[in-house]
């Protein structure tokens, strides 16, 4: 009796619940889900982000405007006939001589005075550090800040410029910079140069840096003069830097529509009009946006033209 209480009276075993079968994921289909199965830890996921950005802010804007030139307002495809209108009107063609002016002429500016002052900011002189502060200015300040102050000294009854002119008697009557449509491309050109030479002097001066001494000391020795040391030494030794600082400049003069459109808005007549000028007028303006849109892929074309152009030739020019 007292045995078959204690076994009634035993703890029943706990037995643990069977468990449930374990689940396989489903193997990835098709081959997309398999190459990202395979390359889920892989360096391409690293990068997506950017990928993302660009195909966002830069591919899909390209493929719009590709779209748009070749469509009406209605967005019915009306082939090359943007193109041709474009191409025919007399403003591009006034735009295409001035962007042309523009930029030609303020590379070559900007790269002679922008060397002759890192090289002179490479010697050394009392207030050195200081000079070389001070030609940072103009390429640090906002161009919109530099567009109107330079706007203002320009201005034919109350610019300094006039002001100094008059007052020693260079000229007899107030110049008109900004109205005149024979000068005023040249002089938005000198405000431009001003801009942009200090890049090209804090560059010249960095490949100043890496020359080395030995090459001056030695030139020394035969009695080289400073005008020989320039031409035959660092001009030579800042060729490749030179050819870089041409091609960013290059992207920025065709593309520089800050100092023009705030001083002149490309007049007086379209004498100062330069093509990404036209390319806004056209657009957000007169709000015609598929001429816009092949003005902007022809020029785009030519652009990436020059630009494959000088990285090929100096490509060859290093292999050498």
């Amino acid at each position: 009796m007292m045995s078959n209480t204690a076994q009634s009276l035993a703890p029943i075993p706990a037995h643990s619940p069977p468990r449930p079968p374990e689940r396989h994921a489903d193997a990835p289909r098709g081959r997309i889900g398999r190459y990202i199965a395979a390359h889920k830890d892989g360096p391409i996921f690293f990068i997506l982000p950017a990928i993302a950005l660009l195909a966002t802010f830069i591919i899909y804007p390209i493929i719009s405007t590709l779209i748009l030139s070749v469509t009406d307002g209605s967005g019915a495809f009306v082939g090359a006939a943007n193109y041709v209108n474009i191409i025919e009107s007399d403003r591009t063609a006034r735009a295409t001589v001035n962007t042309i002016y523009f930029v030609a002429s303020s590379i070559i500016l900007q790269l002679v005075l922008g060397t002759a002052a890192g090289i002179v900011l490479n010697e050394r002189f009392r207030g050195q550090a200081l000079v070389r502060a001070l030609t940072l200015i103009p390429w640090v300040i906002p161009g919109i800040v530099g567009a109107m102050t330079w706007a203002w000294m320009f201005h034919t009854d109350y610019g300094v410029i006039n002001y100094i002119l008059m007052s020693n008697g260079i000229v007899d009557e107030p110049v008109r910079w900004l109205t005149n449509p024979s000068i005023v491309l040249p002089a938005l050109t000198a405000v431009n140069v001003w801009k942009m030479f200090p890049f090209v002097a804090i560059m010249v001066l960095a490949g100043l840096q890496s020359i080395p001494l030995s090459l001056y000391e030695a030139a020394k020795v035969d009695g080289a003069t400073f005008r020989d040391e320039v031409l035959y030494i660092t001009l030579p030794q800042l060729r490749p830097i030179l050819a870089s600082i041409t091609l960013l400049l290059i992207i920025a003069g065709v593309n520089s529509i800050t100092i023009i459109y705030a001083m002149t808005k490309g007049g007086p007549a379209d004498r100062s009009l330069i093509t990404s000028i036209q390319i806004f007028v056209e657009a957000f303006q007169y709000f015609n946006f598929n001429q816009a849109s092949a003005l902007s892929v022809m020029f785009f074309i030519v652009s990436t033209v020059f630009i494959v152009a000088h990285i090929w030739f100096d490509g060859r020019r290093k292999d050498r």
